[in-house]
């Protein structure tokens, strides 16, 4: 095999910009089917995208012989259901985050890949952009000393109740949690590719606002490897006074290293200076890593975050809205 031919299951906004088009700019690569069950918008996409075959069951795009590859890029609540049927169609797979619903589906997908030695890939593509590649060579190289904490705080303002009606972001059965479980997994991934396992974590979380039925404020803390302390603060619901914040913080013996997730910037604070590094993202944000996981699939290069990978921030964000 030299090139990889992609399906895409789940059509919608993620894939116009984000992922979409670089499956057809990365080398070897080729986007050739997509399913969506809405007939129009199917049609739409396909013909904007130069896109050959176009299903309304996810099932006929996986069967499909042309399909080499299974993006997901669905809801969670289904990514289990259809990345185990591709894993047994010898497909291999590319799954958006979060993984899935709960670590207890995470676990069925990560077995059911290992049983039939197939490729699973979970879409963390934040590892591969430039700015966070740029932070963990800073930490590799002890920029700011040796880490001792680290802390994210996300505060957002609510948005009109009715925005939350229908909006499977806030539907457990669908995401898994609120907004939270869809913003987090971003933060949470990097914790553990920058700073690697945790040994122990609890939290809680809670509804304060009352616009939808899940949380919509959660916190937590997390003893890493190497003696650092992480806590982090989540709250979707701050008031119209308050100012929104998307902070990661990073303390060493030397200084601090602090960035947002969702944003372009690092900020450097040592030796009573600061200096300020601005990397743009790629205008197709998850174009690095679709480039390492089509390496991975053509057996060039390891699996650029895989199952076990996943896990390990998908179990702290269920003890933390679990209250564990």
């Amino acid at each position: 095999m030299n090139e990889i031919k992609w399906g895409i299951i789940g059509c919608g906004n993620v894939t116009e910009i984000k992922s979409g088009p670089a499956f057809n700019k990365v080398p070897n690569s080729r986007l050739v089917a997509v399913m969506r069950r809405d007939e129009v918008l199917l049609k739409d996409y396909a013909l904007r995208h130069n896109v050959p075959y176009t299903f309304n069951n996810a099932a006929d795009l996986i069967q499909h012989p042309e399909v080499d590859a299974v993006y997901i890029a669905t809801p969670p609540n289904v990514h289990e259901q259809y990345a185990i049927e591709a894993l047994r169609a010898n497909k291999f797979v590319y799954v958006e985050k979060p993984m899935a619903t709960t670590v207890a589906a995470c676990l069925n997908m990560q077995k059911v890949a290992n049983e039939l030695d197939g490729k699973l890939v979970i879409a963390h593509y934040r590892r591969q952009l430039p700015m966070f590649l740029k932070v963990k060579m800073l930490l590799a190289q002890n920029h700011v000393g040796a880490i001792t904490d680290v802390k994210i705080i996300m505060h957002k303002k609510a948005a009109p109740k009715a925005f939350y009606e229908n909006n499977w972001r806030v539907n457990k059965e669908a995401a898994g949690g609120g907004l939270f479980y869809d913003l987090a997994p971003h933060q949470l991934d990097l914790v553990v590719y920058f700073f690697g396992n945790a040994i122990s974590y609890k939290g809680f979380s809670k509804n304060s606002g009352g616009l939808y039925l899940v949380e919509d404020t959660v916190y937590g803390e997390m003893q890493m490897e190497n003696n650092i302390n992480f806590t982090g603060n989540w709250c979707f619901v701050i008031d119209e006074q308050s100012n929104e914040q998307d902070l990661f913080l990073i303390k060493g013996t030397e200084g601090e290293i602090s960035f947002a997730v969702f944003g372009n910037e690092i900020k450097i604070d040592k030796n009573n200076q600061t200096q300020i590094i601005t990397i743009e993202p790629p205008a197709h944000i998850q174009q690095p890593f679709i480039e390492k996981t089509v390496n991975y699939f053509l057996g060039n290069t390891e699996n650029p975050c895989d199952a076990s990978e996943a896990l390990k921030s998908m179990r702290v964000m269920e003890a933390f809205v679990n209250g564990k």
